[in-house]
C-alpha cells in the first residue's frame, strides 16, 4: 500500500510540474546571441533615392496639403526609385517605400519613416528601414537605421544624406544616401 501511495505522490508531482510550465505565461525567453553563430557585419550601400511629384506618373503624392509654413502638417507618401547613380535612368536596384511628413513650424524638416526595398543582386529581397529628421535644406543630413529584413535582418546604423538635384518649381529631387548598416 506504502509503494502505490509513493507512486501515487510521484504521479501527482510529475503532473503538476508539467502542467504548471506549460501554464507559467512565459511566452519568452532570453537567449545568447552566440548561440546562433552569426558574425556581424558593416555593409556600406550608396543608392540614390528620386522624388518625382510633378508630371503624369509621380512617385510621390501628396496626402495633406501642409497648414502653416514650411510644410508643417503636409503628408506625402512615396514609392521612389532608387538607383545605382545620379541619373533617373540608371540601373534600378530598388523602391524607398514608405512616407515623409512636415514636422517643424520653424524650418523646412520632415519625419520620415520608409523601406528601403530591395530587388536585385544579393540584396534582392532584403529592406532596410530608415525612420529619423530630414532638414532638407542642411548640406549634409543624417536618420538612423533602425530594422531591416532579409540580408539586413537585425539591422542598425545609420544614413547620410546629400541633395544632389533639386528642382524649385516642380519641387523633383534627387538625394544620395549613403547607408552604413551593421547586420549579421
Amino acid at each position: 500500500m506504502s509503494k502505490l501511495i509513493l507512486i501515487l505522490a510521484t504521479q501527482i508531482l510529475l503532473l503538476t510540474t508539467f502542467a504548471s510550465a506549460g501554464d507559467s505565461g512565459d511566452f519568452a525567453r532570453t537567449m545568447n546571441p552566440k548561440r546562433l553563430q552569426m558574425k556581424e557585419k558593416l555593409t556600406h550601400l550608396r543608392v540614390y533615392w528620386h522624388d518625382i511629384i510633378s508630371g503624369r506618373n509621380p512617385s510621390a503624392i501628396l496626402i495633406k496639403k501642409h497648414v502653416a509654413k514650411h510644410s508643417f502638417g503636409s503628408i506625402t507618401m512615396m514609392d521612389n526609385k532608387l538607383t545605382s547613380d545620379v541619373p533617373i535612368n540608371s540601373t534600378l536596384v530598388g523602391q524607398a517605400q514608405g512616407f515623409y511628413a512636415g514636422a517643424s513650424q520653424h524650418e523646412t524638416s520632415f519625419l520620415m519613416a520608409m523601406n528601403f526595398a530591395f530587388k536585385t543582386g544579393k540584396y534582392n529581397g532584403s529592406t532596410i528601414t530608415i525612420l529619423g529628421r530630414n532638414t532638407i535644406f542642411s548640406e549634409v543630413r543624417e536618420m538612423p537605421v533602425v530594422g531591416g529584413s532579409g540580408i539586413f535582418r537585425f539591422a542598425r546604423g545609420y544614413v547620410e544624406l546629400r541633395t544632389k538635384w533639386f528642382n524649385q518649381t516642380s519641387g523633383d529631387a534627387t538625394v544620395e544616401y549613403n547607408c552604413f548598416v551593421l547586420h549579421y
